[in-house]
């Protein structure tokens, strides 16, 4: 079921992701050579739960162990912080996380590189950001659910990338995952059509290789079929009358 939000639940909503947009940002920061994900994701329950009635989403969430999810190079989503990964100079690690305050959750994601990263993984990450800003251009109350994956995906395939099928974005409010499905691909005016009060994560997941995907042994951490790197964006985005609203963006 759908579940449109009030103006002052958006209000709650917009506090419990401007922690979580500093989350992230903290978070960027501190990515260096040598350190676990394990420390990343103390880190990041340390800093969100300094922050008075915020508690880490994801932590128990269908029973996932951590605060973050860590995936790093051909990982998409879903990495456990582990005290045995360490990054390394050149690899790139998809954060992603989420935060509930007063009820309500968002939910955001940033693909960092650790120290120098080569060209075409520096591209990965700059196209993937871009495509996630169409996306968001995209959310707008004249069009549809299939609006935002078309133009996702027509960023991510002009530039010579594939979208990640397997995996889609969301509704989210009171609940971490709430109806509809927003997947990264597809027509425009096609599915639900946008309404205001709806709350969304929009989140390209996009491979420099296949698009297929396979899940490991942990039963969480979903990979690229052929190794190749990939990337993930995200942000929380309330559906209005004026335009989109990006809940989870750092604040100027």
């Amino acid at each position: 079921m759908i579940q449109l939000k009030s103006p002052r639940e958006i209000e709650v909503m917009a506090a419990g992701g401007r922690i979580l947009a500093d989350t992230v940002a903290y978070l960027r920061e501190q990515v260096a050579p040598g350190m676990t994900t394990l420390e990343l994701d103390r880190l990041a329950e340390e800093f969100i739960r300094s922050h008075d009635g915020a508690i880490p989403a994801f932590k128990g969430l269908y029973g996932f162990p951590g605060s973050v999810c860590t995936s790093i190079n051909e990982e998409i989503v879903h990495g456990i912080p582990s005290a045995k990964r360490k990054l390394a100079e050149g690899d790139i690690i998809s954060i992603d996380v989420g935060v509930g305050y007063q009820g309500f959750f968002t939910d955001s994601a940033t693909t960092v590189p650790v120290g120098e990263i080569d060209e075409t993984s520096r591209r990965l990450l700059a196209v993937t950001e871009q495509a996630l800003e169409a996306g968001i251009a995209a959310a707008t109350v004249e069009n549809h659910i299939g609006d935002i994956g078309a133009a996702i995906q027509k960023v991510v395939e002009d530039a010579g990338f594939s979208v990640v099928r397997d995996l889609v974005g969301h509704g989210i409010g009171t609940e971490f995952h709430e109806e509809p499905q927003v997947p990264n691909y597809g027509k425009p005016k096609r599915l639900m059509r946008l309404t205001p009060g709806l709350t969304i994560a929009i989140e390209p997941m996009v491979n420099v290789g296949s698009p297929k995907t396979r899940q490991l042994s942990d039963r969480w951490t979903i990979v690229t079929v052929d190794g190749a790197r990939s990337a993930h964006f995200e942000h929380t985005v309330a559906i209005t009358e004026e335009g989109p609203r990006v809940l989870t963006r750092p604040q100027r």
